[in-house]
């Protein structure tokens, strides 16, 4: 069965590309920057579900997406975080926080505004996140 993300994924997110086993994707949410790691695995609930070699590779992915995020936000603290109450399908936020954002020091679920961001900012998010995430050399730009 080929991937496919989850309806709600899609439409509160925009695709960045993809690495050797996740969907990069960026939320649409004015907060963060905010990216999202979805395992193109059909039927994956939680990360002790995939296969020992999809861990290691997941792990693989996350620090790159971290270390980009730490490197080019000077964010306080990152939160990477599984919750899927909402949308079973594995996905994995990755969040850079900061000390004066809505949520701090809270987390942002239920904590944040839930303002969008305008089409043309997330248009320059998209664009500077795609360049940023394209220096891993093993990144595929969406599109």
């Amino acid at each position: 069965m080929p991937f496919e993300l989850h309806p709600r994924l899609d439409a509160d997110t925009t695709w960045l590309g993809d690495l050797p086993l996740c969907r990069v994707l960026l939320s649409k949410e004015d907060f963060g920057p905010w990216l999202i790691l979805v395992p193109r695995v059909e039927g994956i609930r939680e990360i002790h579900h995939l296969s020992e070699t999809d861990q290691l590779q997941f792990i693989r992915e996350s620090s790159w997406v971290a270390t980009k995020l730490e490197a080019h936000t000077n964010a306080d603290k990152l939160n990477i975080a599984a919750l899927g109450n909402m949308v079973p399908q594995l996905h994995v936020h990755h969040i850079a926080r900061f000390q004066t954002d809505t949520a701090w020091p809270g987390p942002v679920w239920g904590n944040t505004n839930g303002v969008l961001r305008h089409d043309l900012a997330q248009v320059e998010i998209t664009e500077k996140w795609r360049a940023l995430l394209g220096e891993i050399t093993d990144f595929t730009p969406a599109g």
